[in-house]
């Protein structure tokens, strides 16, 4: 099995014994991306569809970095603190992966890191 770690500046540093993503087997395995924008060295507080939006921009990079993209996402889970927000964060979601989106989960957790909304995570294809 070939496997090799993937780090991008763009994306939050890993805050824990992880890596931010994975590369295996022809597959990207991206960590859970928080709404961190790491250009700005802040958490993006606000709405939940800007802090989809930003969790997304990081999922994006990480994906780069590994020499993939949006488009070739097989399988994403969103995790958020709160399942009222699922129609805000569906709308933005929906605007990254055009007509032929991924396979995904979305659930509601008691809590996430550093106390935010949401967190996504996603494998993709090489």
């Amino acid at each position: 099995m070939s496997r090799e770690v993937v780090s991008s500046d763009k994306a939050p540093k890993a805050i824990g014994p992880y890596s931010q993503g994975v590369k295996a087997n022809g597959f990207v395995f991206c960590s859970g991306q928080i709404p961190y924008d790491r250009e700005k060295d802040e958490m993006v507080s606000g709405s939940i569809t800007d802090q989809t939006r930003q969790s997304l921009k990081n999922v994006k990079a990480v994906l780069e970095a590994a020499g993939t993209s949006m488009d070739k996402v097989v399988k994403v889970s969103v995790f958020l603190k709160d399942m009222d927000d699922f129609g805000e964060m569906n709308a933005e979601y929906a605007k990254w992966f055009g007509d032929k989106p991924p396979a995904r989960a979305a659930v509601q957790v008691a809590g996430l890191p550093k106390d935010v909304d949401i967190e996504i995570e996603a494998i993709a294809v090489l």
